[in-house]
């Protein structure tokens, strides 16, 4: 009887192993795997300058999109910016930007964000919640975004598209130039990211 028991709880063990992985393997199955194109995805940005705005784009972004079309709540990024890549459409005041007083690229090169969770409200629309990682500091942010499409390019890839909307508080982040009296440079940043990706092959997904 001892030994029925024993065999039966094995099964049972490898039952739930079985049903585990064919479950993972169906949701990664989902998943399709997009490579970020910089050449032709932005980080458009745009904050107070005195009594106006200045804006610009951080045009170096890298990172890996997991879609699930059927199911937007199964999908992931994994983004990279370059702050070196910044372009106001000046290049004194980019040069200006890049150093201690601003960014201080030098010392904080990337700015980095991981998707933690997504809640989607359509097929193409929802709320994505993840760590916003710059100038060393990492804070959630949660922002809405849109998926504006997929298609064919003329290379003979496969691409999808992304619009997203959120703003950040400069102070949060640990930089000081917001704070210091009759700023010229404003504290909150807006950002708009337009995001293009390259479909890899089924094998690139879990990696």
């Amino acid at each position: 009887m001892k030994n029925i028991t024993v065999r039966i709880s094995v099964l049972l063990e490898a039952f739930i192993l079985l049903a585990t992985m064919t479950f993972a393997g169906i949701a990664n199955a989902a998943q399709e795997a997009y490579k970020i194109d910089e050449n032709h995805s932005f980080a458009n940005w745009s904050i107070r300058h005195v009594a106006s705005k200045t804006s610009g784009t951080f045009s170096e972004i890298k990172g890996k999109i997991l879609i699930d079309v059927n199911n937007l709540a199964n999908s992931s990024v994994d983004a990279k910016i370059n702050m070196l890549s910044v372009n106001s459409s000046h290049a004194k005041r980019d040069a200006h930007i890049i150093k201690e007083d601003y960014l201080d690229a030098a010392k904080f090169a990337e700015m980095t964000f991981v998707s933690k969770k997504i809640v989607a409200s359509s097929n193409t629309e929802g709320v994505m919640t993840g760590v916003l990682t710059l100038h060393g500091v990492s804070k959630e942010m949660t922002f809405p975004f849109k998926v504006l499409g997929f298609g064919n390019d003329p290379w003979g890839g496969y691409r999808t598209g992304f619009e997203a909307h959120t703003s950040l508080k400069a102070s949060d982040f640990g930089f000081t130039w917001p704070l210091k009296a009759d700023a010229a440079v404003g504290d909150e940043i807006e950002i708009t990211l337009l995001i293009e990706g390259v479909k890899l092959p089924p094998e690139k997904v879990a990696k």
